[in-house]
């Protein structure tokens, strides 16, 4: 099986499936974040297995850029540098429908004229829901969850 037909309709092993999605990745100063992704859920739940709103914050990244003409702020000569600029990224299913929803949602909240955002075509973990109730691994047997610390 070679690697296009396996990003097209996914495999499986004994314990998980692993399914076609689409991972969209955007960037945003960290106070727009939240407002994105709260717009972002208006449009698709993100539902993964029995949660949903699932998305993953890599915080405190730097931006570097310099307008050109044409942009909003002019032509400027050196090089801006935006501290606190965090990616997010988020799972959707492959219909276009929804994907587009979720761009232009993206679109419609940022304070950017010209959003980055990314989108690749991956696999995605499914547990095929096995009893692993007494795995000495999860984190129910490890002292809890993380919210109770």
């Amino acid at each position: 099986m070679d690697s296009t037909t396996v990003l097209q309709t996914g495999f499986e092993t004994r314990a998980m499936r692993m399914e076609p999605h689409w991972l969209v990745t955007f960037q945003a100063p960290a106070e727009d974040v939240d407002r994105i992704f709260e717009e972002i859920t208006r449009h698709t739940s993100l539902r993964h297995g029995k949660t949903d709103k699932n998305a993953f914050r890599s915080v405190g990244g730097q931006e570097y850029y310099r307008p050109q003409e044409g942009t909003p702020t002019g032509a400027e000569d050196e090089v801006r540098k935006r501290p606190g600029v965090d990616e997010m990224s988020l799972f959707i299913p492959r219909d276009r429908a929804v994907l587009t929803r979720v761009i232009e949602a993206i679109y419609e909240v940022h304070s950017y004229y010209e959003p980055v955002i990314f989108v690749r075509e991956v696999l995605r973990s499914r547990c095929k829901g096995l009893d692993d109730s007494q795995n000495p691994h999860r984190w129910w047997n490890r002292n809890g969850d993380w919210k109770s610390v």
